[in-house]
């Protein structure tokens, strides 16, 4: 699988993904520091850039050097941002050209090179019935390599732990950061919604990305079929026919519920079928996202 093609690459290079929360760090020209007007901790100094405030020169580095510093303070650090991707067994079903998990892992690899473009730290964070990878944020382009090999790399397991995971990586981020979950949302939506808020009650901003296959969100199935939950092995005899209006009601309802939660909360979430052409979505994405 490629995560991310010079076609992708190429296209992204026209964008940036600003943080429209304010987060701890920026990026001058892209990201809201939340530190103005604040006292914080002096870590040391870094030469002035011309356009800069003067406020936070130190004049008695002017006064023996004759050289413009100003102070760098704990907190002075790019936007940092966590992907953090389910690649539990559901996230591996494909009725088309493409898988869930494959879809998710471009979608990953995109933003991962988009923030490392923009010269701002990403970390990546996998799971499915447990935490199974967790590379810390870095800014390094190198870093990508390593990255990208966990992405190519997942396998698939039994079973999913949406909430204590998406707990478990909410306690685990001290600082405030951009986070980017991608998942199918397979699990109660009171569940999901708790997972979620977690991590905005620790005052990260969240974008959500819910991955599905065209099959699920239609249930165009025409034969009689033999459907296996794929987490649990669970199988069912079904005339698709028979059961259609009864699963997109309560599909429609289980995703009202999750966009609603989310909304309340200040939770950006975006619904992804596996039939949308990927570079289609990418940049509608961020177009969408610019403007707003």
């Amino acid at each position: 699988m490629q995560v991310l093609t010079d076609e992708t690459a190429a296209k992204l290079k026209k964008f940036q993904l600003t943080a429209k929360q304010i987060v701890e760090g920026f990026l001058i020209g892209l990201h809201k520091s939340p530190y103005h007007g604040f006292s914080v901790e002096f870590s040391d100094h870094r030469q002035y850039n011309p356009g800069e405030s003067l406020r936070d020169i130190d004049w008695k580095i002017v006064a023996k050097t004759e050289r413009y510093y100003v102070k760098r303070y704990e907190e002075e650090t790019n936007l940092r941002c966590y992907i953090v991707l389910d690649h539990s067994r559901s996230m591996f079903y494909q009725s088309g050209a493409v898988s869930k998990i494959e879809y998710a892992a471009q979608l990953a690899g995109a933003m991962a090179w988009l923030m490392m473009n923009q010269k701002d730290a990403v970390g990546l964070i996998t799971f499915n019935d447990k935490i199974t990878n967790m590379l810390p944020p870095k800014a390094f382009r190198s870093y990508l390599a390593q990255i990208f090999g966990v992405l190519t790399n997942l396998e698939p397991a039994e079973g999913t732990d949406l909430l204590s995971n998406l707990h478990k990586v909410a306690e685990s981020i001290r600082k405030r950061s951009l986070i980017i979950v991608i998942s199918d949302l397979y699990d109660d939506p009171q569940k999901i919604l708790s997972g979620l808020k977690h991590f905005r009650n620790r005052h990260h901003e969240v974008i959500v990305f819910h991955i599905q296959d065209l099959e699920e969100e239609q249930f165009n199935f025409k034969k009689e079929a033999l459907f296996v939950d794929s987490e649990t092995g669970e199988k069912v005899l079904v005339n698709p026919w028979q059961i259609k209006k009864q699963y997109l009601e309560n599909y429609n309802q289980y995703i009202e519920e999750i966009k609603s939660g989310c909304h309340q909360a200040q939770i950006e979430f975006n619904t992804v079928t596996t039939a949308t052409p990927f570079n289609d979505l990418l940049i509608k994405y961020l177009l969408r996202r610019q403007k707003g």
